[in-house]
């Protein structure tokens, strides 16, 4: 019997269940593709890092021998240890924990055991991170992954509220009608299986396609991705699809389903059948309110419309909820990416843009060795051409040493934090050192205006105040007292190697290289005559060295490029790129990233205006009595439709209204945790496209609107004032 009724009821309203299971399909779909998507960006980053630096979750550089290794693998978190040397002829060892969330705490336990410093230990955050595991001293860990999973989860949730949308506009003008059924005697538990199985009989096959045609579109993406940056990709864009992906995407779907119907149901269980036969889809206030703005505005019909949707707000709420987060998605994307382009060329291009035209790595060559400055010096076109090599070492200084200025602020624990380190009393820094050929050290001397000496080391004396600025803006004090004549070189225990540095010069101005320092270290700029004495006592050094060239004019520099790589390429191995080609290749890059980052805030905005469509359609054909009297008592058709055109208003502009104050909260919160500054973001604020957005707003709850106005104005008057029959 009701299975029969089931079918009967399916029959006789397919307006209704084809709604329904339209929703189901586009919300399904949607949500199996968000899924797919950003399931495969974060396995495509966590590929992009194991491919550039590996799979290693804790690193340990220094003298570890054999037996040192066998104790590590007996720990008990550790998976096993790669050993290897390193370019310097350092022991490094790799080591893999079967729970890495304990990376952290175990790491320095582990450092122990050989009796080696926390100095030697690496960790792997950039992956570590792509599994939510940060530093637990990182006061700032990064919040890329958490923003995008807060993303995802707020489509997901918008996506889930539209198959709800769908079955509470069906299920509420039912209230009546299941009244009736259990006036007769059918029992609270057979309603339930009734509407169940409705429910399954309307959506498994719909939530089943659309989650396999996520899965389509997912391919499509991923296919249009590939061949927007395939100029540019480490490693190839692949799928990659976990069955969790699939189990996730039919549960939500299905639970959601299984509410949507299951609450009527409980709903009438609650009530008598007398007082369900009463009960009318149109609602109506025990107490009426003045919509004293909208009468204002809008006269008869506006009163009427805010009396409308005040006995409605309950339906409607559900809709705003899922428009709001639509938007609120769509808009907080764009600003993020906004963002990002900004960070991009504070990080990169405008810090670096006067520094090189023109960059080689030279590989495998020591800086004594190389003689080919004076050739690449004579090519037409080159202003400055600068060999430097670099290399580390480590220092000693104790707390006497340090500035001044370093010393009122608390000392380098309080500017560093926990990336200051003690040995036996006094601070183990990092000292980077920057060996410059000879000529280029004298051009470094004259650019700070130091007499040249080629027995010592310009130091550059500063380190970041933490404390009174941030990284955007970084502000710089003296790191140590300028008296000290000379920095004797340890290893990374603190150990001393023999070397000892001359300090000719301080100065806080860096050379012209197209280098970056790291914080709270204490930089040397050698000439290369010096090191040919000093290598010996410094452990870290790098294979290569790098040429900095500077072009006379910006139209000579592809052409000094060739000049050099035809001068080297015949007896060194060389790596080559130049400013312009860089700058064109990162704007090419960037475009095709706003252009998938398009097409995914496109999407965002689909599923946002399929939500409305799909709930604005339904949402007024369950209210074609409430029209129909309101005709019966004299309401022109012009009036209905003044009405329906105030209801769009409003619909559209409320979620408008939330989202716009959400969104701002949004971007002072992202400007403050990025350190920009408002008034670079106010420029290139995405202003269009999110004005665009919300004119598709309005024209699809219009067009809903206009689609469902115009059925209502055909519908035949007395009918529409019957209640509602048995089917």
């Amino acid at each position: 019997m009701w299975k029969d009724y089931s079918i009967s009821y399916i029959k006789q309203n397919k307006a209704s269940s084809v709604s329904i299971m339209v929703a189901a399909l586009v919300s399904t779909l949607f949500l199996s593709l968000i899924c797919s998507l950003f399931y495969n960006l974060w396995r495509y980053n966590i590929d992009q890092i194991i491919y550039e630096e590996g799979d290693w979750q804790g690193r340990l550089v220094g003298k570890i021998t054999d037996s040192d290794i066998e104790t590590i693998q007996n720990f008990a978190n550790v998976t096993r240890v790669e050993t290897y040397l390193d370019k310097n002829g350092r022991a490094v060892a790799d080591i893999y924990f079967e729970n890495m969330r304990d990376a952290y705490n175990d790491m320095p336990q582990i450092a122990a055991l050989p009796g080696l410093t926390q100095s030697v230990i690496s960790y792997h955050d950039k992956l570590l991170s792509q599994y939510l595991i940060f530093d637990p001293q990182d006061e700032q860990p990064p919040l890329l992954l958490s923003f995008y999973i807060f993303v995802m989860m707020v489509t997901c949730i918008s996506l889930i509220l539209m198959i709800r949308n769908a079955f509470a506009a069906s299920m509420t003008a039912r209230i009546h009608q299941l009244g009736i059924l259990s006036s007769i005697g059918a029992t609270p538990r057979q309603i339930k299986v009734c509407l169940l199985q409705e429910a399954f009989a309307l959506c498994g096959f719909p939530v089943l396609l659309g989650s396999f045609g996520g899965i389509g579109l997912c391919i499509c993406f991923l296919e249009f991705a590939k061949q927007i940056g395939r100029e540019y990709q480490s490693i190839p864009v692949v799928l990659h699809y976990h069955p969790l992906v699939f189990v996730v995407t039919i549960l939500a779907s299905l639970l959601t389903v299984l509410l949507s119907a299951w609450l009527p149901a409980r709903r009438m269980s609650r009530i008598t059948p007398l007082q369900a036969i009463h009960t009318v889809s149109e609602q109506s206030f025990k107490k009426k309110k003045h919509s004293l703005i909208l009468s204002l505005l809008f006269g008869v019909e506006g009163e009427l419309v805010g009396n409308a949707l005040k006995a409605r707000r309950k339906e409607l709420r559900i809709s705003t909820i899922s428009l709001t987060l639509s938007f609120f998605a769509f808009t907080m994307f764009l600003i993020f990416v906004t963002l990002s382009n900004i960070s991009t060329k504070h990080t990169y291009f405008e810090r670096y843009k006067d520094s090189w035209d023109v960059m080689a790595t030279v590989k495998n060559t020591n800086i004594e060795e190389f003689d080919e400055l004076p050739k690449l010096k004579g090519i037409e076109g080159v202003e400055s051409c600068v060999a430097y090599q670099k290399a580390v070492a480590y220092t000693v200084i104790r707390e006497e040493q340090l500035s001044p200025e370093l010393q009122a602020l608390g000392g380098i624990r309080a500017v560093a934090g926990s990336a200051g380190m003690m040995t036996d009393g006094a601070w183990l820094v990092k000292v980077p050192i920057v060996i410059l050929d000879d000529n280029g050290f004298q051009e470094y001397c004259g650019q700070i205006g130091v007499e040249p000496g080629m027995d010592g080391a310009i130091v550059l004396n500063h380190i970041w105040d933490s404390i009174n600025s941030n990284f955007r803006y970084p502000e710089y004090i003296p790191f140590i007292t300028e008296t000290t004549q000379s920095v004797l070189l340890t290893d990374e225990t603190g150990k001393e190697t023999g070397g000892k540095i001359k300090q000719l010069a301080y100065t806080q101005e860096e050379p012209i290289l197209r280098e970056e320092y790291e914080d709270y270290t204490l930089v040397q700029i050698i000439p290369a005559s010096l090191w040919k004495k000093l290598g010996l006592w410094v452990p870290e050094v790098e294979a290569d060295i790098n040429l900095r060239i500077l072009a006379s004019d910006d139209s000579v520099v592809s052409e000094i490029e060739s000049d050099v790589r035809e001068r080297l390429s015949d007896s060194y191995k060389v790596d080559i790129t130049n400013r312009i080609q860089d700058e064109i290749e990162e704007r090419n890059l960037w475009k095709g990233y706003k252009t998938i980052v398009g097409a995914l805030c496109t999407l965002l905005a689909l599923i946002g205006i399929a939500n409305i469509f799909s709930h604005t359609l339904g949402f007024l054909y369950q209210r074609k009595r409430e029209f129909a009297r309101y005709l019966s008592v004299g309401v022109t058709p012009a009036g209905i439709k003044k009405m329906l055109w105030i209801e769009v208003l409003i619909i559209a502009g409320r979620p408008l209204l939330i989202t716009v104050p959400l969104a701002f909260i949004f971007t002072i919160f992202a400007i403050t945790e990025s350190y920009l500054k408002p008034a670079e973001l106010l420029p290139v604020l995405p202003v269009l496209p999110i004005m665009i957005f919300i004119l598709f707003i309005f024209v699809f709850i219009g067009l809903a609107y206009y689609i469902g106005g115009k059925r209502l104005l055909q519908c035949n008057l007395s009918e529409a004032l019957q209640n509602d029959s048995m089917v």
